[in-house]
Formats: structure tokens, C-alpha cells, sequence
């Protein structure tokens, strides 16, 4: 990728930095080798540093040398694809003690109540820990829903958070609920890498906005991004661009 490739230096160096360019650019490429070398945990079904499609992430993880202001292990790294495979991964183990519950129902009928108590103690605990977490029926939120709830319940002060695609899971007005979670967790000193194509999410105020289309990789400003400037004339004048697209010639 040429803008990996040109790659010399880059300074995060404020609350906000937002990667942008089209897909396969290497915005993804490089959020996701910094989350190796920073060693974040990771939100979803696979971690960074043992995921088999992320080798050459690894490799280039091991070629970055970072610099730190003042180094932190709080925050996590999450792809949007990993969110659907973390829903997934709950709804799981959920089902897995509670299939649990049943089985020492059956097999214990017999046993004295404390006895009971105690096999079943642990099942509870972690059905409990998960209900305090993601509520009590999770299934029953929409996607975007959960993934807010999600992300407040894992926000920390002083935390690092690099997000690939966040806004997959969010409407429009759910991405205005996500940009004020960010801003409260940057007065709390929190630090935000995030990769989106979404203009509202380009869109936070104060963040530095780092153009991977033309490389090397450079800062832009919002208004000269290009998918910006398609979203706003597609909005102004939808017809124009659906009957390129859309109508066919007789």
C-alpha cells in the first residue's frame, strides 16, 4: 500500500485523530498494526496479536517504534465486524449457563438446597455480571443500541480507543448519541484514533483528520474531503446522481 509504504513519521498528538480514503488506502491496515503494538485488548471474537488475517498487520506492527507522552494499557481496540462477532460470542455463553442451570436442576434434584446453591453459584454470577453489563435481553436492542451501551459500559478516563468503522453498527442520529460518549471521554483525558467513512464522525470538532487517498499520508481539512463534498451535492440534488446511476437507456 503507498501510503504504508511512504510512511515516515506521524504525530497523534491531540484527543481526536480520524483516519480517512477509500477502501483498501491502509487506514485499517495501520489502526489495526497499532493496536498490536500497543498491546490494547481487543472488543470481539479474535485478538489482534493471535488473529491468522492479521500476519502482515503483525509484521508491520513490528517495524513501528512509538513514542509516548505519557503511556497507558486503558482503553481497546474494535473493528465493526468484531462488535457483530462479540453479540454473537454473549449470546453464546449466555445460552451456555443457562443450559448449565437446567442440567444441575435435573441432575441435583435429589441434593439438599445448599447444595444446589453452590453448583449453581457460578452460572448466576456470570449471567448477572452480563445482565449488569449488556441488560437483560440484549437480543431485544437494535444493533446500534447495543454497541452504544457496549462502548459506554467499557469507557475508561486516561483510556486509548482505536475504533475501525465504528459507525457500521450506528444510524445517523446514533452517531450523534457516540459523538457526545466521545466527548465526554476526551474531558475525562481520553484519546481517540478512529478510521470511518462516515462525515459526521469526520466531523468532530478539534480532531485532526489524516487523508490516506494521495500519499504519503498528510493532514486535510473537512470541507476539501471528498466524501464530504459527495454527501453534501448527493443531498442537494439526489436526482442528478440517481439518474446517472439509476436510469437505464431504452
Amino acid at each position: 500500500m503507498p501510503s504504508i509504504a511512504t510512511l515516515e513519521r506521524l504525530d497523534f498528538d491531540g484527543p481526536v485523530t480520524v483516519l480517512v480514503g477509500e477502501n483498501g488506502t491502509g487506514k485499517s491496515t495501520l489502526l489495526e498494526s497499532l493496536a498490536i503494538a500497543t498491546q490494547l485488548p481487543a472488543v470481539g471474537s479474535a485478538r489482534p496479536s493471535t488473529d491468522p488475517t492479521l500476519e502482515p498487520q503483525r509484521r508491520l506492527a513490528r517495524q513501528l517504534r512509538l513514542t509516548w507522552r505519557g503511556r497507558t494499557r486503558r482503553g481497546f481496540f474494535l473493528r465493526a465486524e468484531d462488535f457483530f462477532g462479540f453479540q454473537k460470542q454473549l449470546a453464546v455463553q449466555r445460552a451456555e449457563h443457562e443450559a448449565e442451570l437446567r442440567r444441575i436442576d435435573r441432575e441435583l434434584v435429589d441434593a439438599s438446597e445448599h447444595a444446589r446453591r453452590l453448583a449453581r453459584g457460578p452460572h448466576r454470577a456470570s449471567l448477572g455480571a452480563m445482565e449488569q453489563l449488556y441488560g437483560a435481553d440484549p437480543d431485544a436492542r437494535s444493533h446500534g443500541e447495543a454497541f452504544l451501551n457496549l462502548f459506554q459500559q467499557r469507557l475508561v478516563p486516561g483510556g486509548l480507543f482505536l475504533l475501525d468503522e465504528p459507525e457500521a453498527a450506528l444510524s445517523p442520529q446514533s452517531q450523534l448519541g457516540f459523538l457526545a460518549m466521545i466527548r465526554d471521554a476526551v474531558d475525562a483525558g481520553s484519546q481517540f484514533l478512529i478510521a470511518t467513512h462516515s462525515p459526521i464522525l469526520m466531523a468532530i470538532p478539534g480532531a485532526r483528520i489524516l487523508g490516506f487517498d494521495d500519499p504519503p499520508v498528510r493532514p486535510v481539512s473537512f470541507e476539501e474531503l471528498e466524501s464530504v463534498m459527495l454527501v453534501r451535492d448527493f443531498l442537494q440534488a439526489p436526482e442528478r446522481y440517481l439518474r446517472m446511476i439509476w436510469e437505464r437507456e431504452p
